[in-house]
């Protein structure tokens, strides 16, 4: 399963990175917001700088509602760098600029997707990704993990090519239930990646073996 980080912030991309297990990014108005990043010119460049860092896809959204609009920012976002993968809404508008984009050889993300019938037309439209939003589900008491289960079975029964990006993640057993279920990709914010990498009984163990070594160091300096 890939990793994502959903984020703008360039210090937690540069640290996942680093850290060897960064597949690609996705952000969004409201992630770029909670950076302080204001103003058309500023989004683009943080978009730039996001795909410097990053060796993999990053998610680039569109914020307009009609065909027309999508297809022109999706083909600006698109020539910004070859990392760019436009995300398009869940709409009627969003299906057929994804059906354009995919044609003329344009990645796309399709996203705020909430049930099976909307990834169908998803990846019928071509969509690369599907961003199937689980947390935001379990927030009005459904399954999120089981949406993206069925959209997994579903492309399985047919072949869609196009790739279930697991996204509204909100935790470390978010992140393992959609690898059970199969996810092609998960995105999750820096705070839940790092938190996989918690369990006390590995830090008990270290601090255990960390206490030995120093006995045996102190006992080698009494010996000498």
């Amino acid at each position: 399963m890939k990793f994502f980080i959903d984020t703008a912030n360039l210090k937690e991309i540069k640290e996942a990175s680093d850290m060897g297990i960064l597949d690609g990014v996705t952000t969004n108005p409201s992630l770029m917001a909670k950076e302080g990043i204001k103003g058309n010119d500023a989004v683009i460049k943080t978009y730039i700088d996001i795909c410097e860092v990053v060796q993999g896809p990053v998610s680039a959204e569109v914020i307009s509602t009609d065909f027309d609009g999508i297809v022109r920012e999706g083909e600006h976002l698109a020539s910004l760098h070859e990392h760019i993968v436009v995300k398009v809404p869940m709409i009627k508008e969003g299906i057929k600029a994804i059906k354009y984009l995919n044609g003329k050889g344009i990645k796309t993300n399709c996203t705020l997707v909430f049930s099976p019938g909307q990834a169908i037309l998803a990846a019928k439209a071509g969509a690369t990704y599907v961003s199937p939003f689980m947390g935001r589900l379990d927030d009005i008491n459904y399954d999120g993990v089981e949406l993206v289960e069925q959209i997994v079975y579903i492309y399985d029964n047919y072949g869609y090519t196009t790739e279930v990006l697991a996204a509204s993640v909100r935790s470390p057993l978010h992140i393992i239930r959609v690898a059970e279920a199969g996810a092609d990709v998960v995105t999750a914010p820096f705070s839940a990646l790092v938190k996989l990498f918690d369990h006390p009984l590995t830090d008990k163990g270290l601090a255990q073996f960390l206490s030995d070594y120093k006995k045996v160091q102190e006992a080698e300096k009494s010996s000498t």
